[in-house]
C-alpha cells in the first residue's frame, strides 16, 4: 500500500510556512485584538453622528484604515492556522470566535458609509481633495449610495456576515473534516485516498487502470455528501439574491459584478466565446491524448493525463526555485529578490498532510509579507503552481507599498492576471533553453494541460455552470443535488461533445470546487489569463518597455479599474478582439503539439 498522508504534527517544520511572521506569539496577536476593540470604540464615540464635515470623514477613515489593517493581520493569522489543518479544535475556535467578533466590531461601525453617503456630495469630494489616501473608499461609497439600505439594516447585515459566510465554512468543513476516504483497490493492491491525494496525484496518473479506479473511489465518497453540499450551495445563493434584491440590483448578477466594476457584456463575453471557440480545440486536444495513451475511450477522468508522461522530470523544492528565479528574471532583481526570500523565510507550506486546504492560494495581509499554501508533489506542475502563486505575492507587494490599505482591493476580474503570466513566463522560459522537440512538445502540453487547461477550461466549465445556477435564483427558483448535476452534466457536454465520455461521476465535480461561494469568481480565471497573454507576447515583442508597463499595472492596486489596468498594459479588453487572439493562440500550440508528435 502506497504511503498514507501524515497528521500536520509529524510535517518537518521546512516544508511550512512561517505565520510568526505576522505574530511571533498568540499573546502578541491578542494584543491587537484588543487594538482593534479599543480602536472600534474610540471611532463609535468620535465620530458617530459627527460625519458631516470634510475633516471629520478624512479623521474617522484614517482611524478606519489602521482598524482595518489590524484586523486584517488577525484575520489572515487565524485563517490562515485552519488551513492547514482543519483537524485542530484550538485553531477552529480561535477562528471562529474572531469571526464573531470581527461581525460585532463591522456592524457597530457600518454607520460610516451611510452617513457620509447622506452628506451633499460636495461634502464628500472635499474630503476626497483633503486625503489621497481615502480617495478609493469615498469614491466607491458615493458610487454604492442608490444600494444603500437603513443605517440600521446595514448593521444587521453587518452583524449576520458570519452567519451569511456560513454556506462557505460548512462546505469547508464537510469536505476537509468530515470527508474520510477508504482505501480503494486495483488488481489486489490497495492504494490510499484523500481530497488532496486525487486531486495532487491520482488525476494525473498515467496509469489507467489505476486512474480511473481513484476518480469511481473518490466520486463514491463525494456524493455520499451532494445533498448537504447542494443545500450549502444554494443557501449561498439564495442569500446573494436576496441581498442583490434589497439593495435594488435588477439581477444578482448585475450585484456580484458591481463590485467588480466589470460589465455584463464583459462577463458573457468570457464565457460564451471561449464556449464557442475553444471548445473545437480542446477537443482536438482530447482525441490527441486518446490517440497518444491509445485509451480505449476518452473518459473525463483521463483529460489531466500528460502528452508525455515519461518525460516528467522529478523537480525538488531546491530545483524550483532555481526555475523561478531564471523563469521570472525578465521581471527584474526586485523580483527576484522576493522569490528568494519567499523560500528563504518559509513564506510558502509546501507540505501534504491530512486536514489541509486543496489547490493552492496566496494570503497578502497589508503590510506583511505573502503566505502561499499548496502541496508539493515534485512535478513541474507544482512549478507552474508556485510561480502563479507567486505571481499574486510579487502583485501584492507592488500594490501594498506603493498604496493606501483602501486602494489595494483589485478587482477580481484582474486578480489572476498578474499570477497566470507568470506562468507564461515560466513556459517561455524553458522554451528558450531548450529547443529540443521532446523537450519543447512537453513544455508546450505543460501549458496546455496546466495553465489553458486549469484557467481556460475547468474554471470556464465551472463559470458557464455557475451562470445557469443563478439564472434560475434570479428567476426565483432554487437548486438542489439533481438539479446541480444536471446542469454540471448538461455544461460539460455541450463543451466537449462526443469527445470525451461524460459519466454522472464527472457530473458530480460541482461539488468540488470553493470558488462557487466567492461570487462570479470562476470566470475571472480566464479574463486574468487573456491579458496575461497579450501583455507577455507584447513582453516577447517589445522588451523592456513592456515589462516596465506591466511593473506600473501591478503597483497601481485599485486605483483604476480593470478596463484602465488592461489599458495602462497596453491591451483593450472592452472588445473581443484580446480574447479571441487568446484562442486562436492556444489553437497553435496545439497545432505544434500534434504536430511534434507525428515526427
Amino acid at each position: 500500500m502506497e504511503k498514507e498522508l501524515k497528521s500536520r504534527r509529524d510535517i518537518p517544520v521546512e516544508l511550512t510556512w512561517d505565520l510568526s511572521l505576522i505574530y511571533a506569539t498568540e499573546e502578541e496577536m491578542n494584543r491587537d485584538v484588543e487594538r482593534a476593540k479599543s480602536l472600534c470604540n474610540s471611532i463609535v464615540k468620535d465620530y458617530k453622528g459627527k460625519l458631516d464635515t470634510p475633516q471629520a470623514i478624512r479623521a474617522c477613515l484614517d482611524d478606519l484604515r489602521e482598524f482595518n489593517r489590524l484586523v486584517m493581520l488577525v484575520g489572515h493569522y487565524c485563517d490562515l492556522a485552519v488551513s492547514v489543518d482543519y483537524y485542530d479544535t484550538h485553531n477552529q475556535e480561535r477562528n471562529e470566535a474572531f469571526s464573531s467578533l470581527t461581525a460585532d466590531m463591522f456592524s457597530r461601525l457600518s454607520f460610516i458609509g451611510n452617513e457620509i453617503a447622506g452628506q451633499e456630495d460636495a461634502v464628500v469630494q472635499e474630503a476626497i481633495d483633503l486625503s489621497a489616501e481615502n480617495r478609493q473608499y469615498l469614491q466607491n461609497i458615493l458610487r454604492m449610495k442608490p444600494h444603500l439600505l437603513h443605517p440600521e439594516t446595514e448593521r444587521a447585515v453587518a452583524a449576520l456576515s458570519q452567519t451569511i459566510q456560513a454556506p462557505y465554512q460548512i462546505y469547508n468543513m464537510a469536505k476537509l473534516a468530515d470527508m474520510k476516504f477508504d482505501n480503494f483497490s486495483v488488481d489486489g493492491r490497495e492504494y490510499p485516498l484523500g481530497y488532496s491525494l486525487f486531486e495532487d496525484n491520482y488525476e494525473y496518473e498515467r496509469d489507467t487502470v489505476v486512474r480511473r479506479g481513484a476518480f469511481d473511489a473518490f466520486s463514491a465518497k463525494i456524493r455520499e455528501y451532494e445533498n448537504v453540499t447542494a443545500a450549502a450551495y444554494n443557501t449561498q445563493v439564495q442569500t446573494e439574491k436576496t441581498l442583490a434584491t434589497l439593495r435594488g440590483f435588477d439581477s444578482v448578477f448585475d450585484s456580484l459584478l458591481f463590485g467588480q466594476k466589470v460589465t455584463r457584456e464583459m462577463y458573457n463575453r468570457q464565457i460564451d466565446l471561449i464556449t464557442e471557440k475553444l471548445a473545437l480545440h480542446m477537443r482536438r486536444y482530447a482525441r490527441l491524448l486518446k490517440r497518444i495513451h491509445g485509451l480505449d475511450r476518452m473518459t473525463f477522468a483521463d483529460l489531466k493525463i500528460a502528452v508525455d508522461p515519461e518525460y516528467d522530470p522529478k523537480v525538488t523544492i531546491e530545483e524550483s526555485r532555481e526555475y523561478i528565479e531564471k523563469g521570472l528574471a525578465i521581471l527584474g532583481e526586485d523580483y527576484v529578490e522576493m522569490v528568494r526570500e519567499a523560500y528563504r523565510d518559509r513564506w510558502i507550506d509546501f507540505a501534504q498532510n491530512q486536514g489541509k486546504s486543496t489547490g493552492g492560494f496566496c494570503a497578502s495581509p497589508y503590510g506583511k509579507n505573502s503566505f502561499i499554501l499548496l502541496s508539493w508533489n515534485e512535478r513541474m506542475s507544482d512549478v507552474f503552481t508556485l510561480a502563479h502563486e507567486l505571481g499574486h505575492a510579487g502583485h501584492f507587494k507592488a500594490c501594498n507599498s506603493s498604496q493606501s490599505l483602501f486602494d489595494t482591493d483589485v478587482s477580481t476580474y484582474f486578480v489572476e492576471a498578474p499570477s497566470t503570466m507568470n506562468e507564461l513566463l515560466m513556459a517561455h522560459y524553458l522554451l528558450k533553453t531548450n529547443q529540443e522537440p521532446r523537450f519543447r512538445r512537453w513544455v508546450l502540453s505543460c501549458m496546455i494541460s496546466n495553465t489553458y487547461y486549469h484557467n481556460f477550461v475547468t474554471h470556464l466549465m465551472e463559470a458557464a455552470y455557475q451562470r445557469e445556477v443563478y439564472r434560475i435564483v434570479d428567476d426565483g427558483g432554487s437548486v438542489n443535488a439533481e438539479t446541480l448535476t444536471r446542469l454540471m452534466r448538461e455544461t460539460l457536454q455541450a463543451f466537449w461533445g462526443e469527445d470525451v465520455e461524460i459519466s454522472d461521476d464527472a457530473a458530480h465535480t460541482w461539488m468540488r470546487q470553493p470558488h462557487y461561494y466567492m461570487g462570479l469568481y470562476s470566470y475571472t480565471y480566464s479574463a486574468g489569463l487573456t491579458v496575461a497573454t497579450q501583455v507577455c507576447r507584447r513582453i516577447e515583442k517589445e522588451g523592456a518597455c513592456a515589462v516596465e508597463d506591466w511593473k506600473k499595472v501591478l503597483a497601481a492596486g485599485s486605483t483604476l479599474d480593470p478596463v484602465g489596468l488592461a489599458k495602462l498594459a497596453g491591451i483593450d479588453i472592452t472588445t473581443d478582439e484580446p480574447l479571441l487572439d487568446t484562442i486562436a493562440y492556444i489553437g497553435e500550440i496545439i497545432d505544434e503539439i500534434e504536430r511534434l508528435t507525428e515526427c
